[in-house]
């Protein structure tokens, strides 16, 4: 056991504990630590930079991302909430005073060392399969769905143009300037079986078949889906078609229409949870870097951190 800090013992004797707390804890007992360490250990660096100091431990730095991730902050604030924040230190196993704090240019490191090799979805593929082992995650139905994530429209950088990778779509009224998130969900649990990203013009209908794992019973989508070539997916696997139906121009719907709509309305609606946690229990927004690559590796992974939010209560060591 290592030494704690005047500090440390101080904060440990306080009466309340604290949201921030409770969910750390929570996820502490539910995120496969040993297995994501597995993936990632044959690609960390075992000598620091020149034969320098050694890295800090892979087991922290894991801890760190899942942190950043959680709580949307950049590599130097990630740094500096580590030095601000004792939840956050004891969390990631840091003594304030004993240990080296990692600075942003290490948490980027570790950052861009997930992208390199494709990491955050092999985290993506493992939470799904210990869902599938624990009956969380079924085959049973599908829901599909997109949200839009802004980028930032400034030009105001090296090249003094927009991020290229990133493209404009009307939503209603409205002109939106970013990345798509597409997802594929249990019908079930609405835990996300399935992620992928486009820049924002690519239509919800063009990405619907890869959403699809094939072996569904039903799908449900909204009006956006209403498309043949979605029908034709669906037909060719055999599913029940659950796609909302769209209005058409001056035609009014009938009552079995909008019935129909308001039946597969409830039954999707499960879908919108998990882009309710990525946006307002993540606070993740707006893109934080430039090009469609590490977005996409940024988002995958915090899929798979918030199918293990959803399932936390399901998946918590008994007795916990």
């Amino acid at each position: 056991m290592k030494q704690l800090t005047f500090a440390s013992a101080t904060y440990s004797a306080k009466k309340k504990t604290t949201k921030r707390e409770r969910f750390l804890a929570d996820m502490d007992a539910v995120v496969p630590w040993a297995q994501m360490q597995a993936l990632i250990e044959p690609h960390y660096p075992k000598t620091g930079p020149k034969g320098g100091r050694p890295p800090i431990g892979l087991n922290r730095m894991l801890r760190v991302w899942c942190l950043q991730q959680w709580f949307a902050l950049s590599d130097p604030g990630m740094e500096e909430a580590l030095y601000d924040m004792e939840s956050m230190r004891r969390f990631a196993g840091f003594e304030l005073g004993e240990d080296a704090i990692p600075d942003e240019t290490s948490i980027l490191n570790f950052r861009r060392l997930l992208e390199t090799h494709n990491l955050t979805e092999q985290m993506f593929a493992l939470v799904r399969h210990l869902l599938e082992a624990n009956g969380l995650l079924l085959k049973s139905g599908t829901l599909v769905d997109a949200t839009l994530i802004a980028a930032p429209p400034s030009t105001k950088n090296a090249e003094g143009k927009r991020d290229p990778e990133m493209t404009q779509t009307k939503n209603g009224n409205t002109w939106h300037f970013g990345v798509k998130i597409h997802v594929g969900a249990d019908s079930k649990s609405g835990l996300i079986h399935t992620v992928r990203t486009t820049t924002a013009k690519v239509a919800d209908c063009a990405e619907a078949e890869h959403l699809l794992h094939g072996e569904e019973e039903h799908v449900f989508g909204d009006r956006g889906y209403d498309y043949p070539r979605v029908h034709q997916a669906i037909e060719r696997i055999g599913a029940l078609d659950g796609v909302a139906i769209r209005r058409t121009a001056g035609i009014p719907q009938t009552e079995t229409e909008a019935q129909f709509n308001r039946v597969v309305a409830k039954i999707r609606s499960r879908v919108e949870h998990p882009f309710r946690v990525l946006k307002r229990q993540f606070g993740y927004i707006k893109v934080r870097y430039r090009g469609l690559a590490k977005n996409t590796s940024q988002i995958v992974g915090l899929f798979a951190l918030i199918n293990l939010y959803i399932a936390r209560r399901q998946l918590m060591p008994q007795g916990a």
